[in-house]
C-alpha cells in the first residue's frame, strides 16, 4: 500500500471518528422532548437570569412599594417562546417563587418583584411582606419545571 494511500485511510478513520465523537457529545436533552411544543426541543439554554437588585434604593421601610423594587430578571435571550409554568426561583435561605402560566416570548424579559402585585408577561410579583434578597451575601437559582438548574448567581462572600 502506498504512502498516501496509508494516509487517506488514516485521515478517512480520524474524521469518521471525530463524527462519532460529535454526536455522542452532543446534550442529551437535544434529543429529548420535554413537554414544550409539539415534539419539537425547546432549549432551556436561552432562559438566563438577568439583572439583578437586590438591595432596593432608598430606605428598608417594608413597604410594598420598597419590597418591590427589589426584584430578579429572567430573560429568554432566545427567538422562541418558554412556557415557565412550573419553573421556580430561589435564594440560599430557601424562599422560592414558582411561576404559574407564564409563557416568556423569544427576546423577552419578566421582571419578579418581591412584593404584592397584579401578574403581567413584564412583571411578577411573590406576593412576600418582607425582603427575600440579601443585601450582602446570597444566591439567585433558577430551575425547569423539572428541578433542574437552569441558571444560577450569586453575589457578596458567600458564593
Amino acid at each position: 500500500m502506498s504512502a498516501s494511500r496509508t494516509v487517506r485511510r488514516i485521515a478517512a478513520t480520524a474524521l469518521a471518528a471525530g463524527s462519532v465523537v460529535a454526536v455522542v457529545a452532543m446534550p442529551a436533552s437535544a434529543d429529548s422532548d420535554h413537554g414544550h411544543g409539539h415534539g419539537r426541543h425547546q432549549s432551556y439554554a436561552n432562559v438566563v437570569l438577568g439583572d439583578i437588585q437586590y438591595d432596593s434604593p432608598g430606605r428598608d421601610d417594608w413597604s410594598n412599594q420598597s419590597l418591590n423594587r427589589e426584584w430578579v430578571e429572567v430573560t429568554n435571550t432566545g427567538r422562541r417562546a418558554v412556557n415557565l409554568r412550573g419553573w421556580s426561583l430561589t435564594d440560599r435561605s430557601g424562599n422560592l417563587y414558582r411561576f404559574d402560566d407564564l409563557r416568556l416570548a423569544g427576546r423577552a424579559t419578566v421582571r419578579v418583584h418581591t412584593g404584592r402585585g397584579y401578574d403581567t408577561r413584564r412583571d411578577v410579583y411573590q406576593d412576600s411582606r418582607d425582603y427575600i434578597w440579601s443585601n450582602y451575601a446570597d444566591k439567585a437559582t433558577l430551575r425547569d419545571d423539572r428541578g433542574r438548574t437552569v441558571d444560577t448567581h450569586s453575589w457578596g462572600y458567600r458564593r
